[in-house]
């Protein structure tokens, strides 16, 4: 079983929690270009890299450390670039977190029949990049029953979209959250292993436009609101 070891996780931005929460928003048209395999590989970390060396907690947040999820790099033909000027080969990869790494699960571009998957939104064929997440619901519910499934497993998948939105915002990079799409469609492109349940799709890329806004906007429409109010 090889594996490709990411670079690992280090600081890398400048723009702080509060700018990246200010300017967050979901996007949905990308530029044509490649990202590079650094900024994969911080967006990677952000959602499920390991932050506890002692205990092996990871970047998001899981009922009861259960971890549920799983984390896959559905990756186009020339979509990431290497330090060296290289690509990674097309492909979906699977996220080991343990080796900061992407395992290889199967060869190609499969972003056009993912995009299909996901009834036809084009941002899914456009970015160069889908992170797709997976659950396997028993990993809570052998803890936390029924309710680990209806509520503790969909609060996890939250803290892990979260964090990318964050980490690409920082990057200056876009991506939004796709929730509609045919799960047994998702799960022949993508799925490696049983049990597995596709509950988001985040396609990873360059916006095509910037957003403009800065805090003195807020204290501005914040003002402007409480004017009158007792």
């Amino acid at each position: 079983m090889s594996y490709m070891f990411l670079p690992l996780p280090k600081k890398v931005t400048s723009m702080s929690v509060e700018e990246a929460i200010l300017v967050r928003r979901s996007v949905r048209s990308f530029k044509s270009e490649p990202i590079s395999l650094e900024h994969l590989s911080m967006i990677l970390w952000a959602a499920y890299g390991i932050t506890d060396v002692h205990r092996g907690f990871r970047a998001s947040p899981s009922a009861g450390a259960t971890y549920p999820l799983e984390v896959y790099a559905v990756v186009g033909e020339k979509s990431v670039m290497k330090s060296d000027g290289s690509y990674v080969d097309a492909g979906v990869y699977k996220y080991v977190s343990e080796l900061h790494a992407l395992r290889l699960v199967r060869r190609g571009d499969h972003r056009d029949a993912l995009a299909k998957a996901a009834l036809g939104q084009q941002w899914v064929r456009q970015a160069p990049v889908d992170i797709v997440v997976t659950a396997v619901f028993e990993r809570t519910t052998t803890f936390y029953g029924e309710r680990g499934r209806v509520r503790y497993v969909p609060i996890d998948v939250g803290h892990l979209g979260q964090n990318i939105y964050l980490m690409a915002t920082a990057l200056g990079l876009g991506t939004v959250a796709v929730g509609a799409f045919i799960d047994e469609k998702v799960a022949g492109i993508v799925v490696e292993g049983r049990g597995e349940v596709p509950v988001y799709i985040m396609p990873i890329g360059k916006p095509t436009e910037v957003l403009k806004v800065g805090f003195e906007d807020i204290e501005a429409y914040v003002m402007r609101h409480r004017r009158g109010v007792a």
